[in-house]
């Protein structure tokens, strides 16, 4: 049969009508398997059910509340556990009231779907759990099934320990009218204006979703110092429900998987009060719109309980409400002596865009909530397009007297960008918080259009003292603007930041307000800043120190590496450890004090040290501070294009350069600075500072002796020729000998050879070893005789010793 879009148009209105009157023809109707009794039409009260101890078990084929209508649980207040389940395969749409008596924990389960309109809310004395499991488990190992309604018998005394879910877990959707949260400014607690429709549970309980995709529009979810659990399931597996104070904390199983959960249109999860309760989200995507929230604000002694969220895909926090007043995202605030609640993010990717934001903040003395994050991926970009100035933000802060909490960062790739911070800030007594990140690659680039700088650092505004900073990755970019530090604005000190990358650093470029940068800087206030916190024109902090340590730091276009005072305090030191480090295009390497001590530089380097067009490296002093010195070790130094390493004071004492190198090319000695390339350490009216170069470079002339035309006497070390039996010689060939003399060079002419016939050789006897005799020694003649010819010989006693003769010339002419 042929279908036509006529025929799709008619079967779509039927389609749609047909849900449109499920929607309206909202029941409560018991399937008859465990006795439940309901009566009314659309306020409904229910009663019977089958009790087992302290539980009670309801079963129906419905449960579906119109709007301004309401199921109410005629239980007994012993109860401690109402059961109920839909076994008909309808979604339960809820947009009513919900009650039961005394204070029993209430579970709903509902394998085809749960719907909770605006209207919907909760009148209960315990937990409230919502799900769309199969089945609900307990510690005796039996089950109460919405799929299997036969086993009656399995029903228990036994506490819930599990929610065991199906294949394809159906969804969980939640409707209102969204949040009315309102904010004075950026430096005031959030005000918590009731919301218009809400799903609430008795102060210290558990609000629990578990099913597939969880969906949030504009619905308030209120849980004060109790636990909201949103749990998104993309598949079988078991749920466990593991009892705490506030009711129930949801435990996963390894390698189960997951579905998403959506907050929109300024929906809220609400767990403020007096001692703040906790926050629970896991899932596949995790996504916040709209100025969508998780809000703890503590207002007791007790420190609030933790906000955590897991995704086994991405979190991804976008926007603001219309106003730009409430950020989406999480706000965990401290407004007397328990501290506000700790932030734990662990997802493959967790992107911040638009305006949105994760912070934590303390009003009172006690310590702000830390915020941990364990992302592959982490990016901060960009400002609300309603208001540049509301950027994207990751911070923890401080407006009284307790600190502000740490910000740990764990991962890969971490992109700061678009003028978005994630900073620890101090605008009391209080310090600032640690920020640590370890990772594989930084990127910190440029700032939004009103010159706010893509920052991770630290900031106190007041007397509150910055704490450090500990960056350890592979690669780290700076660029277009970007800041990387520690800044103190008034009495507080700056924070040391100690940088380590594996592989390279490189700082480039310039933006609106800054260059691109490192550094541990105290900065005075605009006029304009200093009447909006009411705070006078003093500024005696002093700076904290910098420490790098990388194999390559490039410094281009302005890249600038600094501690600077611009009060009385003094600037840091500045320690850079390297195998190369190049400055190029007026690039930067400065500790500068306005009329404090200027901080020490110390460069320590392997390989070269690079300058080249017109960069510097520079210790300065204003007033009558002295200038800080400036150490360099490097087996080359190069300065090129008036490039400058300069030590120099106002008033004060310059400082003192101190270079150890194997050679310096281009940069000289200077008193002042020149257009060329200079080394001074100098001050304009006080006393000039020292320059010392030492030169460890290998002196070609250092190994060298001169020796005498003869080496030596040659008489002493040839024999002469035995002239009785045959002549000695000595024959020089040419290349492969030696000179006739030692003042003749080697020449070369030919190689040697051997040009003698050898066939004699084959013919030749063997040499026999020649022993010469031992002369007798002489005596004297003791007597005479005539021999037997008649003539007269003298005669004497035989030598009795017989005495080794040397052997030379005379003695073989002798014999």
């Amino acid at each position: 049969m042929k279908v036509t879009f006529a025929n799709f148009g008619l079967i779509g209105a039927v389609y749609i009508l047909g849900i449109g009157n499920s929607h309206v023809q909202a029941q409560v109707t018991p399937d008859s398997t465990l006795g439940t009794a309901v009566s009314g039409s659309s306020s409904y009260n229910i009663t019977g059910g089958t009790r087992v101890g302290n539980n009670l078990f309801h079963s129906f084929s419905q449960f579906s509340i119109p709007s301004n209508g309401f199921a109410s649980f005629d239980n007994a207040t012993d109860i401690q556990n109402i059961f109920s389940r839909v076994t008909g395969g309808n979604i339960s749409n809820i947009d009513g009231r919900i009650s039961a008596n005394g204070s029993a924990n209430l579970f709903l389960l509902n394998p085809a779907g749960i719907i909770f309109g605006k209207n919907a809310s909760l009148n209960i004395g315990g937990s409230f759990v919502a799900t769309t499991a199969n089945s609900i488990k307990f510690a005796d190992g039996s089950e109460f099934s919405a799929v299997d309604t036969a086993a009656k018998s399995l029903l228990t005394m036994n506490v819930p320990i599990g929610l065991q879910m199906g294949q394809n877990p159906a969804s969980i959707q939640l409707q209102g009218t969204g949040h009315s949260l309102d904010i004075t400014n950026s430096f005031s607690p959030v005000i918590p204006n009731p919301s218009l429709t809400k799903l609430q549970v008795q102060p210290g309980k558990t609000l629990a979703l578990v099913g597939g995709n969880i969906s949030l529009d504009g619905a308030t979810l209120n849980a004060a110092k109790g636990q909201i659990e949103l749990g998104s399931l993309g598949g079988a597996g078991v749920v466990s429900l593991v009892p705490i104070t506030q009711g129930y904390k949801l435990k996963y199983e390894q390698g189960q998987s997951f579905a998403d959960i959506q907050l929109v249109q300024k929906s809220l999860l609400d767990v403020s009060g007096f001692n703040s309760g906790a926050v629970q989200l896991q899932g596949r995507n995790i996504k916040f719109t709209d100025g969508s929230l998780i809000l703890s604000q503590n207002y007791g002694n007790l420190a609030a309980g933790e906000i955590n969220l897991q995704a086994s895909e991405a979190i991804a926090i976008i926007g603001t409400t219309p106003d730009v007043k409430i950020r989406s995202g999480i706000r965990a605030e401290s407004l007397r002596t328990g501290s506000s609640a700790n932030i734990n993010i662990i997802a493959p990717r967790l992107t911040l865009q638009e305006g949105s934001g994760i912070g934590t903040l303390t009003f009172g003395t006690a310590k702000g909530g830390n915020i941990q994050i364990q992302a592959g991926d982490i990016e901060l970009s960009g400002f609300s397009p309603l208001n540049p100035t509301g950027v994207t933000a990751i911070n923890t802060s401080t407006f009284g007297k307790g600190s502000a909490g740490d910000i740990s960062v764990n991962g890969n790739n971490l992109l700061v960008s678009g003028g978005s911070p994630l900073s620890s800030v101090s605008f009391g007594s209080g310090s600032t918080g640690q920020i640590m990140i370890r990772n594989q690659n930084t990127s910190v680039i440029g700032e939004n259009p009103f010159g706010l700088a893509s920052f991770i650092g630290m900031t106190a505004f007041a007397n509150g003292n910055s704490q450090d900073l500990r960056l350890d990755t592979r690669n780290l970019q700076i660029l277009n603007g970007g800041v990387i530090g520690s800044s103190a604005l008034f009495v507080g000190n700056g924070g040391n930041v100690q940088i380590t990358a594996s592989e390279l650093i490189a700082i480039s470029g310039r933006g609106i307000s800054y260059n691109s940068n490192i550094r541990s800087a105290v900065v005075r206030l605009s006029p304009q800043i200093r009447q909006l916190f009411g705070l006078p024109d003093i500024l005696t902090a002093n700076a904290g120190s910098v420490s790098i340590t990388t194999p390559k730091l490039t410094l281009t276009d302005g890249g600038t590496v600094t501690v600077t005072s611009q009060g009385t305090g003094n600037a840091g030191n500045l320690k850079i450890t390297a195998d190369q480090i190049q400055l190029k295009n007026q690039a930067l390497i400065q500790a500068q004090t306005e009329s404090g001590n200027g901080g020490d530089i110390s460069l320590q380097v392997g390989d070269v040290l690079l300058m080249r067009d017109r960069s510097k490296i520079t210790t300065t002093a204003g007033s009558t501070g002295n200038g800080g010195n400036i150490t360099i070790n490097s087996p080359i130094i190069v300065g090129l294009e008036n490039s400058d390493i300069t030590a120099n004071a106002f008033q004060g004492k310059g400082g003192n350069i101190d270079i150890t190198t194997q050679g310096i090319i281009g940069l000289e000695y200077s008193s002042q600075l020149t257009a060329e390339n200079n080394i001074t350490a100098s001050s304009e009216f006080g006393v000039n500072g020292t320059v010392q170069v030492n030169n460890v470079g290998v002196d070609p002339n250092s190994g060298l002796v001169v020796l005498p035309a003869n080496f030596t006497d040659s008489s002493q070390q040839i024999a002469s020729g035995c002239n009785v039996n045959t002549g000695s010689s000595f024959v020089a060939t040419g290349r492969g000998g030696i000179p006739q003399n030692p003042t003749q060079d080697i020449r070369s002419d030919r190689t040697w050879s051997d040009t003698r016939d050898i066939s004699a050789l084959h013919t030749t006897q063997p040499t026999q070893a020649q022993i010469p005799k031992s002369p007798e020694v002489l005596v004297q003649a003791t007597g005479w005789r005539r021999n037997t010819n008649g003539k007269i010989e003298l005669i004497a006693a035989k030598s009795p010793l017989q005495i080794s003769t040397a052997l030379t010339c005379a003695a073989v002419a002798e014999n």
